[in-house]
């Protein structure tokens, strides 16, 4: 009787094969995440979109403010703000710590909603979890607004906090709220540099190169970056989800290059569990933390961050 003998290559062969139908399965899960990414919002579908963002309507409150932040935004505040972030480091915190002490702040320039940071943030990643999208995009849901604890760390009021934001150290366009003329107060309104198109910049220089208005959307950006494994399109949806000029107006898109082009369409997919999940209904805290605490944990591998 001959024994079957089982040759190396034929091993090597299906050790083979099975190595591909892995990395075959591997893509279409993260083929199935970016298609779950940018498949159109449903939760907001019979909403009344018209009654978001009524600035004109907007009570005397949320004007004055934007009338003190596009006064004081200039190159001269930004340069300083950055290098006072890199210099140090404002407390030591879990990111449920940071929720929790930010819980106490009220966002003077939100026409939409008096609810706490800790709702709207539960919202926002409710909103996103219950359609399936991607974890990681969940938890940006859950932390996109906490750079706000800015506030709590020598801030000089909300205009170097909140509010929509925009580029500085170049022409203000008129697509940012209230238009080109809120910003006649400015020192860099008139500048010889400052207030030509480009400004310091170049076309297609990439937005990583612009300084935009510093607030909680920058500030976050940075400590995120470095602190957690997120991938690029949650960074974007952190960075640039209070940039309405460029993500709904269209505006600075002369300022992009190739992957900026990519991220715009993953901070417009974000947008609306931003923006239309502040009508929905108050989050039980206690019973949705432990599902938050592992989804942190997931993409933070140290649970104290710098802040």
């Amino acid at each position: 009787m001959v024994s079957a003998v089982l040759h190396p290559v034929s091993t090597n062969i299906e050790a083979t094969s099975d190595n591909i139908d892995a990395v075959n399965v591997l893509k279409a899960n993260a083929q199935q995440a970016a298609t779950d990414l940018y498949v159109e919002s449903e939760f907001d579908k019979a909403k009344d979109k018209t009654t978001f963002r009524q600035f004109n309507d907007a009570c005397e409150r949320v004007k004055n403010f934007y009338t003190q932040q596009h006064t004081l935004q200039t190159v001269a505040f930004n340069l300083k703000a950055r290098n006072d972030f890199h210099n140090k480091t404002r407390a030591y915190m879990t990111v449920w710590e940071a929720m929790e002490k930010l819980n106490t702040f009220i966002d003077e320039c939100d026409p939409d909603t008096q609810e706490s940071q800790m709702t709207h943030l539960l919202q926002s990643a409710e909103a996103i979890r219950k359609e399936g999208k991607p974890r990681w995009m969940q938890l940006v849901g859950l932390i996109h607004d906490l750079g706000k604890l800015l506030f709590f760390f020598g801030a000089q009021g909300q205009w170097d906090v909140v509010g929509d934001t925009f580029p500085v150290g170049c022409a203000f366009d008129d697509r940012i709220i209230y238009g080109t003329e809120s910003f006649k107060e400015n020192e860099d309104f008139k500048h010889p540099i400052y207030s030509t198109k480009f400004g310091i910049y170049s076309p297609g220089c990439g937005l990583e190169n612009v300084m935009l208005s510093w607030g909680h959307d920058e500030y976050l950006y940075h400590i995120v970056k470095d602190q957690s494994t997120i991938p690029d399109e949650g960074l974007a949806m952190i960075r640039y989800h209070s940039f309405y000029p460029w993500h709904r107006e269209n505006a600075y898109h002369e300022l992009m290059n190739e992957h900026d082009k990519k991220m715009l369409e993953a901070v417009r997919a974000f947008n609306p569990y931003d923006l239309y999940s502040k009508s929905d209904e108050v989050p039980n805290v206690e019973e949705l933390k432990p599902y938050y605490l592992e989804l942190i944990d997931e993409y933070f591998p140290t649970k104290v961050l710098r802040w």
